[in-house]
């Protein structure tokens, strides 16, 4: 009962914000996605219904079970689900067996369903220096790049803040992401460049982006601090960030990952034209 007065809500929300505010074309430089979790309490298939109405091309961070909805209404998944977590992730060992037996399922799902990426975490530190989670992390990763390669999916690691919200996480500094991205040599691995964890990691967001383009694969937003909407009310200036990215050649999607405070499909709708550059 309580998940269907939810999605009610969130019908109501959506049939609102459209007739309050019909869909303003966009100036088509970026393609833009939105995180499902973000939006937990507004149903999948409204949240695909507005998305397709405002301009958004994939609802991303979605399993298999997902998949049939998105592409029901036209759009894509940009950061498909990969095996593993945050915690327990390819920077040990003793996870790759199983890692890897899973990344071959997922990846064929994913091939067969028309997208073409896989998101991938590192795993926490739990002791390990930097040089030896990025020795394991290259170990376990070339066991599936042939595969990513073969079937033609891009594996993308996220940078997260260890400072905040992610406690001991090894994929927090761009220069790590960089070097493993260095040693595995593919352009079937790239990082998922999160610019809200990233600016509390190291800041410098524009400077570290332009040196690290070429690693990169896939971009999260959202506002600091706090991860909440990517107005003015916080310190990140979006539209220069999202111009720069575009000015240096990114193809690839931006995927809103901020949590709303506000009407989240008001939210959502100022998000994609203050990244519309």
């Amino acid at each position: 009962m309580k998940a269907s007065l939810l999605a009610g809500a969130g019908a109501l929300t959506w049939g609102k914000s459209m007739a309050e505010n019909p869909p303003q074309p966009l100036k088509g430089h970026v393609h833009h996605s939105v995180s499902r979790w973000c939006f937990g309490k507004i149903s999948l298939e409204d949240l695909c219904r507005f998305s397709k109405e405002i301009g958004i091309e994939s609802v991303e961070l979605l399993g298999p079970e997902d998949w049939d909805t998105v592409k029901k209404f036209g759009l894509t998944c940009a950061m498909p689900s990969g095996p593993g977590g945050i915690a327990e992730g390819w920077n040990r060992v003793e996870n790759h067996d199983h890692l890897v037996s899973e990344s071959e399922r997922y990846l064929a799902m994913i091939q067969a369903a028309g997208f073409s990426n896989m998101i991938l975490m590192s795993g926490n530190r739990r002791g390990l220096s930097d040089e030896e989670g990025i020795e394991n992390c290259v170990k376990g990763l070339q066991r599936i790049l042939p595969l990513a390669e073969k079937l033609g999916i891009t594996l993308c690691m996220e940078l997260l803040n260890s400072k905040v919200d992610h406690k001991d996480y090894q994929c927090d500094h761009t220069a790590w992401g960089a070097e493993l991205a260095g040693r595995l040599s593919s352009e079937r691995f790239k990082l998922l460049y999160d610019i809200y964890h990233m600016q509390i990691m190291e800041g410098d967001v524009a400077r570290t982006i332009r040196e690290n383009i070429q690693y990169i694969g896939h971009f999260h937003t959202g506002g600091v601090p706090g991860r909440g909407e990517i107005d003015g009310g916080q310190e990140l200036n979006y539209p220069f960030i999202i111009k720069l990215i575009v000015d240096l050649g990114y193809k690839g999607f931006i995927g809103q990952e901020f949590v709303p405070q506000r009407d989240p499909l008001t939210s959502l709708r100022e998000a994609i034209h203050i990244c519309d550059v």
